[in-house]
Formats: structure tokens, C-alpha cells, sequence
């Protein structure tokens, strides 16, 4: 496809997103240029954090990797503080350091957010975590050799998986 000569159009916009049109695509961004902060945090004993929480898009709670926004509510917040920020509400976790991965897509067909992959490491735990009032998040703190069926029997409870979790997921799924 060659790239459409007509500007994007604003369709409808809210307080996070934003719908627009752009010649015949439809696709939504975040508002104000928000971005996220997605973390990769794996303790000493070689456990995963994982979180689970309500997702009113799929009506459904989600296994994720935890994540956040940057600058939502922190001006000139940074990636590396949004990380740790994120970390600790979520899952009760801090963390030494935080390692930036890449910047990544996950859905460009549909949505033009994108969001920043971390790695935290030194992690000790501080608190119970779950989020911020009204989040409600379980944490998960998963063995990575247990990753595969740990996500296989939160999807047969019927729980939906972020697709962030084929980081963690391609051995199993690759092996032949």
C-alpha cells in the first residue's frame, strides 16, 4: 500500500484516545501522544511477574506483562520512571535497574500507540501491589520454566492473554 495523501481526520476524541480517519483506514491513537512503559521483570530465582486485571475492551480479566503509561499524570515523566512507578503499584516490586529493549507496535493495523519494552532487574519486594484504587489487579510471580502451562490454564479459566506474553511464550510455541 502507498502511503495515503490525504491527512488523518479526528473522527472522535477522549480523554485517552483518539479515533481517526485517514482515506480509508479507521485506526485509533492514544490522546496527547501518551506512549507506555511494558516490563520484563524476572526476579533472582528466575520467576516472571505477571498481572491480571479487568479489561473492559474483551469484557474479561487479561494475563499481562505489568505496563503503564508515560506522562499520563507525571509531566516530563521518563521511560525509566513510569517503569519503576508501574512496577511498584502493580506488582509491590522495586527494581535496581531498568534496561530499555526496544520500542515496539502491537497492533499497526489498527492502533498507532506504541510502547517502550523494559527489563527490570534487581527486584525486591516492597508491598502487596494491585494497583492503584479502583484496579484491582492479581499478581502472578510465575516460574519461566512454567510460563506455558501457567498461561494455558489461566486461557482454559478463560482468561484472555496480552499478546506481550509471546516474549515469554516463543520457545514453547516454537518448539517442534
Amino acid at each position: 500500500m502507498s502511503v495515503p495523501e490525504e491527512p488523518a481526520e479526528i473522527a472522535w476524541a477522549g480523554k485517552w484516545i483518539v479515533a481517526k480517519r485517514q482515506g480509508k483506514w479507521e485506526f485509533v491513537s492514544r490522546a496527547r501522544g501518551l506512549q507506555a512503559a511494558v516490563i520484563v521483570a524476572i526476579d533472582d530465582a528466575d520467576h516472571v511477574l505477571l498481572v491480571e486485571q479487568y479489561r473492559v475492551p474483551l469484557g474479561k480479566r487479561c494475563l499481562e506483562l505489568p505496563a503503564g503509561l508515560i506522562g499520563d499524570e507525571h509531566d516530563g515523566d521518563t521511560v525509566t520512571e513510569a517503569a519503576r512507578r508501574e512496577l511498584e503499584e502493580e506488582t509491590g516490586y522495586s527494581c535496581e535497574r531498568v534496561e530499555e529493549l526496544g520500542f515496539f507496535h502491537s497492533s499497526p493495523g489498527m492502533v498507532s500507540e506504541g510502547f517502550t519494552l523494559v527489563r527490570a532487574h534487581g527486584l525486591t519486594r516492597i508491598g502487596a501491589g494491585g494497583g492503584v484504587a479502583g484496579e484491582d489487579i492479581t499478581v502472578h510471580r510465575v516460574p519461566r520454566k512454567a510460563i506455558a502451562a501457567f498461561v494455558a490454564d489461566k486461557r482454559s479459566e478463560g482468561v484472555a492473554i496480552d499478546v506481550k506474553l509471546l516474549l515469554l511464550l516463543a520457545d514453547s510455541l516454537l518448539a517442534s
